[in-house]
């Protein structure tokens, strides 16, 4: 088995900048890649830690054609003129030179035949197994298949999120918080100076109240002298326990160079809940509308 490692420093002072990286904790992960099921190691690393990271899910080639169709998507969105997907907002920002564009995006796979091939991979049979018995792929159920695009530069309305926990969702659906896994696959590359998520390791071993109440949800930004820095590259995918705290955090460089794009696979249990048009916008996102970006 590899050695996992964390070493603990000397907390360093308060960064200034919400965008500055980690500098106190050091998770050696070794470099996981997902066959037709994770291995004993891989489920233990997650389990230990509540978060993984598989290497070249996808050749750059295949992200390729992924991203094209992504960005043909995002201009046929803006181009209709929608702001709800089966009840689900749309956050929209514009570019520097003022064009519009889809930010996050759900039910991606309803509008793309390669988005909607991408869920059918039979490796996310491997993940579902993990994930707990009865769950399926919901490419019409709650969010779809969400895409996440993260740009620091005037007009953006999604260049960071606050600390939350997934597992809050279900609070507003009525339903009780249990663990969920959250699969990200990457369609650019993620380095430390484009932001990206940062995760409280072990936290998602902690009990309701600490879920609920350890952080302001979405409305704290600030760095957590505990975070860790999950970086990855396009064709990466990524893994996190619905219950751990996390964020994503700024990019310390803006424009193009900032631009990081991830899409969340869908995985859902018990009864079918098929959204439609005529679906109502959940609770849940009439809170995060007074979240800081």
């Amino acid at each position: 088995m590899t050695t996992t490692t964390i070493e603990a420093s000397e907390a360093p002072a308060k960064p200034t900048n919400a965008s500055a990286p980690p500098m106190n904790r050091c998770i050696e992960m070794p470099r996981f890649e997902l066959g037709e099921r994770l291995t004993p190691e891989q489920v233990e690393f997650l389990d230990t830690f509540g978060f993984i990271r598989f290497k070249n899910f996808l050749p750059r080639a295949e992200v390729a054609k992924l991203v094209e169709e992504v960005e043909a998507i995002d201009e046929r969105l803006v181009t209709e003129g929608r702001t709800v997907i089966n009840g689900v907002p749309l956050i929209i920002g514009k570019r520097k030179d003022g064009r519009p564009f889809v930010q996050r995006m759900c039910f991606s796979s309803l509008f793309g035949e390669r988005l909607h091939t991408f869920l059918q991979d039979p490796r996310f049979k491997a993940i579902l197994e993990i994930a707990g018995p009865g769950y399926r792929i919901g490419e019409r159920e709650r969010d779809g298949l969400v895409i996440n695009h993260y740009r620091r530069e005037e007009g953006s309305s999604y260049k960071r999120l606050g600390w939350h926990t997934d597992s809050l969702r279900d609070l507003f659906y009525f339903e009780m918080p249990r663990r969920y896994l959250n699969v990200g696959f990457y369609l650019d590359d993620s380095p430390l100076e484009k932001g990206g998520v940062r995760l409280l390791p072990f936290s998602h071993n902690q009990g309701l109240w600490p879920m609920l109440t350890r952080k302001i949800h979405f409305m704290d930004t600030d760095p957590d002298p505990a975070e860790y820095a999950l970086e990855a590259e396009a064709g990466d995918l990524t893994i996190h326990d619905g219950r751990i705290w996390h964020r994503v955090a700024e990019a310390s460089v803006a424009g193009d160079a900032s631009q990081r794009r991830v899409m969340y696979v869908p995985l859902m249990e018990g009864p079918e809940k098929l959204k439609d048009e005529n679906s109502p916008t959940p609770v849940y996102f009439r809170l995060r509308r007074f979240a800081r970006f």
